[in-house]
């Protein structure tokens, strides 16, 4: 089962990662903006299949991930004082993400910009990414969570 995860983990990724979207945002990729975007793109995805029948799956999901990134943090080269240093900030992180993005839906563009900006402090195209994220949003809820435990797709 763990390699449904590491679809999971891996379209994630591969969201993080997404060429296209650092372009637009006229910004180099670089480890530190990926991880943030990861933790968001991740929290939309729980806030999107969060529901009764998934509440198990969805902690195996997330604790995986964060087993991931902890792996990545250790491939980097950190020891493990600062790993659970680091570990602890990118968890604390995540669950404000989660806290702000919860009403998303309810929220005005705006609103949202400020949102992502308490995040994403040095980004001046914040409008590409509050569309980018109703975009990522929608489109999460037209597909099923068992499409993103089978296979790792293409941003």
């Amino acid at each position: 089962m763990s390699e449904n995860y590491l679809n999971v983990y891996n379209n994630l990724i591969n969201y993080s990662r997404n060429k296209d979207l650092y372009k637009s945002l006229d910004r180099e990729d670089n480890f530190s903006d990926r991880l943030t975007l990861f933790l968001i793109h991740f929290a939309f995805f729980l806030k999107t299949y969060k529901n009764k029948e998934n509440k198990e799956i969805l902690q195996k999901i997330y604790d995986f991930n964060f087993r991931q990134l902890e792996l990545s943090i250790r491939e980097i080269g950190y020891g493990d004082q600062s790993i659970n240093k680091k570990m602890k900030i990118y968890l604390n992180l995540f669950h404000a993400i989660v806290s702000e993005i919860h009403f998303w839906d309810k929220l005005d563009k705006n609103e949202k910009s400020k949102k992502l900006s308490s995040f994403l402090e040095d980004f001046k195209e914040i409008d590409i990414l509050v569309d980018y994220f109703d975009d990522f949003s929608v489109n999460l809820t037209k597909k099923t969570l068992n499409f993103f435990l089978k296979s790792v797709i293409s941003p």
